[in-house]
């Protein structure tokens, strides 16, 4: 477990600084200027630190106390999901949606602490009725419930990315509990229809999807985006043209300290760091499963593999945007791109991971909390 903790920690601080050197990179030549580059610098930093601290505060303490707040923590989500959808001097429209709380030049996305929470929710819910899971009503009826709330409310903002990355988490979540697939299975072919029927009628993400499928003949419009990311990719080769002599950010790639900044780095540092990154996702993730699997109880295994779908299919889809592999949609890379909300949500699940790890089975304890007492088997020798 010592070795899953530290590999864990090295790849996290490894991307986390990669993000804030590629962020002092790629603001050196802002449309805005040099200054604005520098705030946004600034404010990664100061995310980023209050992040660290969250990490270190919840990998100090017993994850099982998390099952206490599980209301609190659900409740203000869906508070705070529903009054960022009014229009208000706290919750302007940005980009033709309403995601983020203002607050004198700093913003809080209440999706990152809405997707935390239900992952918390839905692995406590799981282990409360884990005999119970394999039924219709136990097992997709009430979570169905709980995951349908907060991913619309994420939806109607419209962030529909982050919606649909917190549907396939929950989902796998509940495959994990032990949810059989013939209640399973229908559902999911009721989402994916209805997904598909938005994306038709939808001329914005028709377009999207039409730019993603014939790249070449939208490259000077809708699919100029992502043409110039794979341009960025491919003009880095092996090593890059060095940091800071990236082109592509000079007015080519919008979004490039945010969606996009994984094709700054291959442009500047090459091929070769951009397979690191995807290696660093993929350690993290190996060391998120050794966790899962080897948690004290069925909370923490569901918790940490939450935790680690989370972060691995946001990365996914980043990834896959950037190289053209998916059609174009707004996620940010996880511990790379600009954004405190963000950062401070993955920080912050990274230590509950730590938690999670600690209190593994090889760990010998004394349960940390009075109601874990009857649910939390000693260890040999205590």
């Amino acid at each position: 477990m010592k070795v899953a903790v530290t590999t864990l920690a090295f790849c996290v601080g490894a991307l986390l600084s990669l993000g804030l050197v590629m962020l002092y990179s790629s603001g050196l030549y802002h449309k805005f200027g040099s200054d604005v580059s520098s705030r946004f610098l600034i404010k990664q930093i100061v995310w980023g630190g209050a992040g660290l601290l969250a990490c270190v505060a919840a990998a100090a303490f017993d994850y099982r106390w998390l099952k206490r707040l599980v209301w609190p923590l659900l409740g203000a989500s869906v508070i705070l999901l529903t009054f960022v959808l009014r229009t208000t001097k706290f919750s302007p429209k940005i980009n033709g949606a309403h995601r983020w709380f203002t607050f004198h030049d700093v913003n809080f996305q209440p999706s990152e602490l809405a997707k935390i929470a239900l992952v918390i929710a839905l692995a406590w819910y799981c282990e409360r009725y884990q005999r119970q899971m394999h039924t219709w009503k136990r097992g997709v009826l009430i979570p169905g419930l709980f995951i349908g709330l907060i991913a619309g409310l994420i939806f109607l903002e419209p962030d529909v990315g982050n919606a649909l990355l917190l549907t396939v988490v929950s989902g796998l979540m509940l495959l994990i509990a032990g949810i059989r697939l013939k209640y399973f299975l229908p559902p999911v072919a009721v989402v994916v229809l209805a997904v598909g029927v938005f994306l038709y009628t939808d001329p914005m993400r028709s377009k999207r999807i039409y730019s993603w499928l014939h790249l070449e003949e939208t490259k000077l419009g809708i699919g100029r985006q992502a043409y110039q990311a794979k341009l960025a990719l491919g003009s880095g080769g092996w090593t890059g043209l060095g940091l800071g002599n990236g082109r592509q950010k000079l007015g080519w790639v919008s979004e490039y300290q945010t969606d996009f900044i994984l094709a700054i780095i291959g442009e500047e540092l090459g091929l070769v760091a951009t397979l690191g990154v995807v290696l660093g996702f993929v350690v993290i993730v190996i060391c998120g499963i050794y966790i899962a699997t080897n948690a004290r109880d069925h909370f923490g295994t569901l918790l940490a593999a939450g935790i680690t779908f989370l972060i691995a299919l946001q990365a996914f889809i980043n990834i896959g945007v950037v190289t053209g592999t998916l059609p174009n949609k707004g996620l940010a890379l996880p511990f790379i791109s600009y954004g405190g909300s963000n950062l401070l949500a993955m920080l912050g699940s990274v230590g509950v991971l730590f938690s999670v790890a600690r209190q593994g089975r090889a760990k010998v304890s004394k349960p940390a909390n009075p109601f874990a007492a009857d649910e939390m088997p000693l260890a040999q020798g205590t």
